[in-house]
């Protein structure tokens, strides 16, 4: 066998070993990835249950941006970038929490840090992993969906299930 035939070979066969990688492991990893992002940053906003003075200063000098107010925008991004990191981790509203982290991205991307655009493409990949194609089956949504459908009925919830078909 020729070296390239090798190549191509070897080619084939670590496309092969990736294809079977499942989705909700990939889903599961951005998912997890991508919360931990958001939270950290989250914290860095917040002493306890407070927004802080030097958030509010950042959002007022530092950050601009237009249309809203600094205090209210510093006390919305700490409270996204908790509450949604929250559902995307055990997977709940698990699409609808990406789009509005990948609209926050976006706004971080135009308006607060344009020359960031690699990281924020990397967050955004893992954010449209997860709208396009769902949070995978270790999720609150598969289990609630497949509950609703009428497949699996959680224990906690026998005998409360919906009767639409």
């Amino acid at each position: 066998m020729t070296f390239v035939a090798s190549a191509v070979a070897l080619h084939a066969r670590a496309v092969s070993l990736a294809e079977m990688i499942p989705h909700s492991f990939l889903a599961l990893l951005a998912r997890v990835s991508i919360a931990a992002v958001f939270w950290q940053s989250g914290q860095t906003k917040v002493d306890g249950w407070m927004v802080t003075d030097s958030a509010v200063y950042l959002f007022e000098n530092e950050y601009r941006l237009p249309l809203i107010d600094p205090w209210l925008a510093a006390h919305l991004a700490a409270a996204a970038e908790h509450f949604f990191p929250l559902l995307l981790v055990v997977g709940f509203l698990s699409r609808l929490s990406a789009l509005a982290l990948l609209a926050m991205t976006t706004v971080i991307q135009i308006f607060v840090y344009p020359g960031a655009w690699p990281t924020h493409g990397t967050w955004a990949v893992c954010l449209l992993v997860i709208v396009i194609r769902g949070p995978g089956v270790v999720s609150l949504d598969h289990l609630l969906g497949r509950w609703w459908h009428g497949s699996a009925v959680p224990p906690a919830m026998a005998g409360n299930r919906p009767h639409m078909r």
